[in-house]
């Protein structure tokens, strides 16, 4: 399917928040209400580590054969803990990744322009983390609520303790950074899932999200 010649690229919509933030709720309302296509960086992070995966060849070479585990993936429980305690092997996983996700979005843009939709969201953790992220984006949205309600439900979800999820909430940007990089702030507090689905039509109506069908 080719493009008209006057079509548009899509409009990327950049979605984040901490861990616990209801983030993924979001990007599943706005599929369901909007039919928007949603981009989940971390599954094309997760395709590109797992056995086969575009990175691995270049993530053994620059940290060693031991962080790839006998079915040919990144070791993923190695790797974590390498980039929580090094911030430069972050950074060098980042440089490995980034451009090879890149990448795969640009496909997606491509897909979506040639069906004619008029935006992506992009589902990205750490967006606000990350410098790679902002520049090519048209709007930044953040799921907001609090670190102590942040603590409760992943506890709740994932059966961490409270020392680990606090180690993650540690390594992610305060709350702060996070609200002064959006362009639009979804509030999920203490509130009910359809106040939640109210909030997130509100916002993605503001964006323009809604596709031609």
């Amino acid at each position: 399917m080719h493009c008209e010649p006057d079509s548009k690229p899509p409009r990327l919509i950049g979605l984040s928040g901490g861990i616990g933030s209801g983030k993924s709720t979001v990007a599943a309302l706005w599929q369901e209400l909007f039919h928007v296509p949603v981009a989940d960086a971390d599954g094309i992070s997760r395709q590109l580590t797992q056995p086969g995966g575009a990175a691995v060849a270049a993530i053994a070479q620059h940290f060693g054969a031991e962080y790839v585990s006998a079915d040919g993936a990144m070791d993923r429980a190695r790797m974590r803990q390498r980039v929580f305690a090094d911030a430069q092997a972050k950074k060098a996983l980042e440089a490995i990744l980034h451009p090879l996700i890149f990448q795969a979005l640009q496909e997606l843009v491509q897909q979506a322009r040639a069906r004619r939709q008029t935006a992506i969201v992009l589902d990205i953790p750490l967006l606000v983390e990350s410098a790679h992220w902002r520049p090519r984006l048209d709007a930044v949205v953040i799921v907001d609520c609090s670190a102590e309600l942040q603590l409760q439900r992943v506890m709740q979800r994932s059966q961490l303790p409270a020392q680990e999820v606090q180690r993650i909430l540690g390594q992610q940007a305060p709350r702060r950074a996070k609200l002064a990089a959006a362009d639009l702030v979804i509030a999920n507090g203490d509130i009910s899932l359809a106040q939640l689905r109210a909030q997130a039509q509100r916002a993605g109506a503001l964006l323009q999200l809604e596709q031609r069908r």
